[in-house]
């Protein structure tokens, strides 16, 4: 039998590999399942019994552009403006995170009036940011966070927040698990000769009720936006952040002038 003998470096660097191995594994054996679910909102304390009732459906005007009928999902690619999404379509007609962001074929260039309806999952063992993380971003570039937010003191990055913009008038937010809707007025920056003039400015209602009013933008993008040149048009970008919210009845309009 042949001996093998380590130098005190390479021992030592044995020593700490199978450590590390042996702490990873540890930490993936203890990581949570994921415990989304839309079955139950057990244990939940309701403020009242309309918050679990869903927000009626609006259906597109005959003059809108329509995103997601729930029937394809051929309004929408990836981020790269070409490959079909990987996003999965229920069996409720609904489009469900599934795997890297999604972009409308399109583009947002002039005031429009959005219309969103989205739910979240019920995520009682997640916090904060981790629970039912999703966003709508007008021109890619500017997000309506979507989140769990239920019964909380909303801040600018809680549902219904311009995200680390401005925080929502009022939380309007229904249960986890219910179906909401967000009814978006956006009007994209002005420029001039190649200088901007005017910044974004958007109103928001949530369930019918106003959460922000005319409320000026005046970066370019806000966080995990997709950039790019702010005088030029730009998707409707619904986010993927590892949580499994789902979309329906997606449509815009031309803002009346």
């Amino acid at each position: 039998m042949t001996t093998i003998r380590l130098t005190r470096s390479q021992r030592i660097f044995g020593i700490f590999v199978s450590s590390s191995l042996c702490t990873l594994s540890g930490l993936h054996a203890q990581s949570p399942v994921n415990e989304a679910t839309y079955a139950h909102i057990d244990g939940l304390e309701l403020k009242q019994p309309a918050d679990k009732v869903d927000y009626p459906s609006t259906p597109a005007p005959a003059n809108a552009t329509v995103i997601f009928d729930g029937k394809s999902t051929d309004g929408f690619t990836k981020n790269d403006r070409k490959s079909p999404i990987d996003w999965k379509l229920t069996d409720g007609h609904a489009l469900q995170v599934t795997k890297g962001g999604v972009i409308s074929k399109a583009l947002i260039s002039e005031p429009v009036h959005l219309h969103v309806e989205f739910r979240v999952p019920y995520m009682p063992k997640s916090k904060g940011q981790g629970r039912g993380n999703s966003g709508v971003y007008l021109q890619g570039r500017y997000e309506v966070q979507v989140l769990d937010s239920y019964g909380l003191d909303s801040q600018d990055n809680d549902c219904g927040g311009i995200y680390k913009v401005a925080k929502p008038l009022v939380n309007a937010c229904k249960a986890p698990t219910v179906w909401q809707a967000y009814d978006i007025e956006f009007t994209p920056p002005v420029f001039e000769n190649g200088k901007k003039v005017e910044p974004a400015h958007i109103t928001v209602r949530q369930n019918g009720q106003l959460i922000h009013k005319d409320v000026l933008i005046k970066i370019d993008n806000t966080v995990s936006g997709m950039g790019g040149d702010p005088s030029t048009p730009g998707p409707l970008h619904l986010q993927d952040h590892g949580n499994p919210v789902e979309f329906r009845n997606i449509w815009m309009v031309p803002l009346k002038k």
